[in-house]
C-alpha cells in the first residue's frame, strides 16, 4: 500500500539494547541471514555480543554497534515493507544507511559492508582519545551557540554543534578540552551537559581522515534510484536520486545532523505519521518537541502520530 503521509525512521548510535532483533531473527530466516552477513562483513561475533554477552561496553563499541544496529533496523523494515510503501524515510546518523537500503538506493550487502567499515574507521579515527561529545539539555540554541563560541575562543580548539536533535536537545562534538569548557558554560547557564560514551568527535572535522577512507568505498558501490525519498542528515532535505544521495552521504561523517530540519520538512511535505524501524523508539520521542516548536498541536489535536516498531510484536501491531 502506498502511503503519502508516512515516513519511516531508522535510529543510530544510542538505540542499542541487549537482545535486540532476536525475536525477529527467530521468526524470519531472512532476518537471521542479515545477522550472518553482517558478521561476515565485520568479522565480529555480533549475535554473541548482543544476544548473549550483556556487556554494555562491547554493545556500545561503534565497531560492533554499527553493523548490528543496521541489521536490527533492516530486519524490522523487512517486517513492515510488505505492507506499506512510505512517502519517505530518514535515518539518524548511522540510521541513514538503513534508509538508503530500505529505499533500494543501496543493496543490503553493500550497506552492511559500508557500515562495518564505517564502524571500524570511526573507532580508529581517534586512537589518542582527543575527541569527545556531549548532549546539552534545557538550553536554547542561541545559548548553546554562545557556549560553543566561548569554548572555542577559550581553548583555541575545535568544537561545534554536531546533532540538532530537538530544540531542547543539541549535541556538541569537539576536543575533550573544548567539550569540558563547554560543559562548564552550560552549567553556568543552568543547562545540563551529559558527556556521551563515544570513541571520538563524530560529525566533526576530526573525522576527516575516516570520512575520506569511507568515501573511497562508497564510490565502488552501486547507487540506484530510490523507490521513495530519503531526507538526508546533512541538509534536512529530500533526495530522490541515487547519485545525489551518494554525494550527500559522503559528507555525513563530518557534517552536523540536521534532524530538526528533517522532521520539519517532512511535516511540510505532508507527512503525518512517523514509524521508527529500530529498537527503543528514540526518534519517535523527538517528533513532538520538533513539531511543537513550529506551532503544531500535540498528536491528539494535531492529527499526527509517531510510533515505534522496535520488536516483532510492535511491528505486527501496526496497521497501514
Amino acid at each position: 500500500m502506498n502511503r503519502t503521509d508516512i515516513a519511516i525512521l531508522f535510529p543510530g548510535q544510542g538505540s542499542q539494547e541487549p537482545g535486540m532483533g532476536r525475536d525477529v531473527a527467530d521468526a524470519m530466516p531472512e532476518a537471521m541471514d542479515l545477522w550472518k552477513k553482517a558478521e561476515r562483513a565485520s568479522g565480529l561475533p555480533l549475535r554473541e555480543i548482543y544476544w548473549d554477552g550483556g556487556d554494555d561496553k562491547a554493545m556500545a563499541d561503534t565497531r560492533n554497534l554499527q553493523p548490528a544496529l543496521t541489521v536490527v533496523n533492516l530486519s524490522l523494515w523487512l517486517r513492515l515493507a510488505g505492507r506499506v510503501t512510505p512517502a519517505c524515510a530518514a535515518g539518524h546518523s548511522l540510521g541513514e544507511y538503513a534508509a538508503a537500503a530500505a529505499c533500494g538506493a543501496l543493496s543490503v550487502d553493500s550497506t552492511l559492508e559500508l557500515v562495518a567499515l564505517r564502524g571500524r574507521l570511526m573507532a580508529e579515527a581517534d586512537p589518542d582519545g582527543k575527541g569527545s561529545m556531549a548532549a546539552v539539555l534545557k538550553l536554547s540554541q542561541a545559548d548553546v551557540d554562545a557556549v560553543v563560541a566561548e569554548a572555542a575562543e577559550a581553548t583555541g580548539q575545535m568544537i561545534r554543534i554536531a546533532n540538532y536533535n530537538t530544540p531542547g536537545q543539541l549535541v556538541l562534538s569537539g576536543t575533550r578540552d573544548a567539550i569540558a569548557d563547554a560543559a562548564a558554560g552550560v552549567k553556568d547557564r543552568k543547562g545540563r551537559a551529559l558527556v556521551l560514551p563515544v570513541s571520538g568527535a563524530f560529525h566533526s572535522p576530526l573525522m576527516d581522515e575516516a570520512a575520506g577512507e569511507l568515501a573511497k568505498a562508497m564510490r565502488t558501490a552501486t547507487w540506484s534510484r530510490p523507490r521513495f525519498a530519503v531526507y538526508c542528515n546533512v541538509t534536512g532535505q529530500a533526495v530522490t536520486d541515487g547519485e545525489s544521495l551518494h554525494e550527500v552521504m559522503t559528507r555525513q561523517m563530518t557534517s552536523s545532523v540536521q534532524w530538526i530540519a528533517t522532521v520539519t520538512n517532512q511535516w511540510n511535505a505532508g507527512v503525518r505519521r512517523w514509524v521508527e524501524s529500530g529498537p527503543k523508539g528514540v526518534l519517535t520521542k523527538m517528533v513532538g518537541p520538533i513539531l511543537a516548536a513550529s506551532g503544531v498541536p500535540a498528536a491528539d489535536e494535531g492529527g499526527w502520530a509517531a510510533e515505534g516498531a522496535g520488536s516483532l510484536e510492535q511491528a505486527d501491531a501496526l496497521s497501514f
